[in-house]
């Protein structure tokens, strides 16, 4: 996300990859990280999806498709296989007996991966930092990411409140799904239902 990208236009064609800042230097949320899929495609020499599911979603039991949108491309799925895919993530990409996705190459995508937004890993958000930044923001926030949430917690956080939180110091994976919390202001990662969910889940762990 420090590509330096000009961020105005979510849709990824070539007219609206433009500069905006020498890459390093700026932090910001821009799809064009799914031009991936396409890159894993060539060099698997297969379709996306049929690698993902050779790879990674008959390994370990996932239900869902690929659908590509116009501007999003985005998992379908249900609970139970997101909750799958968290367990490979608590695991560290090992699933049984399998290490489905290189382990050094995981602990670097839950570690911070540049010095701007040091809540950010490889798509993966991270608590317990100093600082963070959100999509559609330069602004700079002091403190944790969800300040009642573990430190070590790192978490997929996608639009709408769809959440795989993994807390790896208390063995949890934790999967939200369904609408937004608040419908009339859906967020896009970070919104208030993080804090309340945290109450609640804090209050049943007697924290």
């Amino acid at each position: 996300m420090s590509s330096g990208i000009n961020d105005e236009n979510q849709l990824v064609i070539r007219p609206n990859l433009t500069y905006l800042a020498d890459a390093g230097t700026r932090w910001s949320y821009h799809n064009v990280f799914q031009r991936l899929m396409n890159v894993v495609g060539e060099a698997s020499g297969q379709s996306f999806e049929t690698y993902f599911m050779t790879k990674l979603k008959n390994k370990i039991g996932m239900d869902g498709f690929w659908n590509e949108g116009l501007i999003f491309t985005v998992y379908h799925s249900n609970s139970r296989s997101m909750a799958r895919f968290g367990l490979l993530a608590l695991n560290q990409g090992k699933w049984g007996d399998e290490q489905i996705v290189n382990e050094a190459f995981f602990k670097e995508s839950t570690s911070t991966s540049q010095n701007i937004n040091p809540s950010y890993g490889y798509l993966w958000w991270l608590n317990g930092k100093s600082q963070f930044m959100l999509p559609n923001s330069q602004t700079v926030f002091p403190g944790m990411l969800i300040p009642n949430a573990p430190a070590d917690m790192y978490a997929a956080m996608g639009a709408e409140d769809q959440r795989i939180y993994v807390i790896p110091s208390k063995k949890m994976v934790i999967i939200r799904m369904g609408r937004a919390s608040d419908p009339d202001n859906p967020n896009f990662a970070l919104s208030g239902f993080d804090q309340l969910l945290w109450e609640k889940i804090n209050a049943a762990l007697g924290n």
